[in-house]
């Protein structure tokens, strides 16, 4: 019993630093994307910039590149030249070369396949995810959605480097930590700060295209049986209106 006292009492203690590191690093909302999936031309760049600064860690262990080409209206020949860096087929997944054993030994963990995370996440966390990351005292990465990820920016060249400024709240329980109030760019990247956005905006469109690739046609067959239950609940009225017309 004592021993619980003791440790309940270290935790409340522990509670201020903890919440002090938590607000520190994090703190941030989710922006809303404005992600078009159904804009080939948006979710085309979002493929380019995920097979360039991604795919080296993160497979896409459920999408092939026959399928993405054909619902992205790209050829074998466009797919094979500017999405396919390894000795990949057209008909193979999109796997990784970097095997499991060697992931852990460089990174401590497997990178996880992201095959899922535009369903699991939605577009506007994933949005936010990659406007999130800046540098902190430490020197290394670290982002505001996602707390102490174990990611670290590959996109810095094209956004550049930001760094948190911040400032004091004191929350409900009278306890005063810092929070990012806003960043500073320190360091260019080679695209502006809308650029950038657009190419957060085109990667989330990709992720969330692979996490349903059907969600292309049934988006437009929603049109298609939305006029047909309109078309068919008119006609109904009119059945209607013709059974009850000698009732009356």
């Amino acid at each position: 019993m004592n021993k619980l006292i003791k440790y309940l009492s270290v935790s409340a203690m522990l509670l201020p630093l903890l919440a002090t590191s938590v607000a520190a690093a994090g703190g941030a909302g989710i922006e809303h994307a404005g992600v078009n999936v159904t804009d080939t031309a948006s979710v085309q760049r979002g493929a380019k910039w995920y097979v360039n600064y991604c795919q080296g860690c993160h497979a896409l262990g459920y999408m092939r590149y026959n399928r993405m080409a054909d619902d992205l209206d790209l050829t074998e020949e466009m797919a094979m030249e500017n999405l396919v860096f390894s000795k990949a087929k057209f008909g193979d997944t999109m796997d990784i070369a970097m095997a499991a054993d060697q992931s852990i030994n460089w990174f401590g963990k497997t990178p996880p396949d992201l095959s899922l995370v535009g369903r699991s996440r939605g577009p506007d966390w994933l949005y936010s995810y990659l406007l999130g990351f800046y540098q902190d005292e430490s020197g290394g990465w670290n982002n505001t959605l996602l707390p102490n990820a174990a990611m670290p920016h590959v996109l810095w060249q094209l956004q550049g480097i930001q760094t948190p400024v911040y400032r004091q709240e004191t929350d409900e329980s009278g306890f005063t930590h810092d929070v990012i109030d806003h960043f500073e760019l320190t360091s260019s990247g080679t695209q502006s700060a809308e650029e950038y956005k657009e190419t957060a905006r085109d990667l989330a469109a990709f992720l969330q295209y692979v996490g349903e690739p059907a969600i292309l046609k049934r988006k437009s067959l929603g049109v298609w049986v939305i006029m047909f239950l309109a078309l068919f609940t008119f006609i109904a009225y009119l059945l209607k209106v013709e059974y009850w017309r000698d009732v009356h």
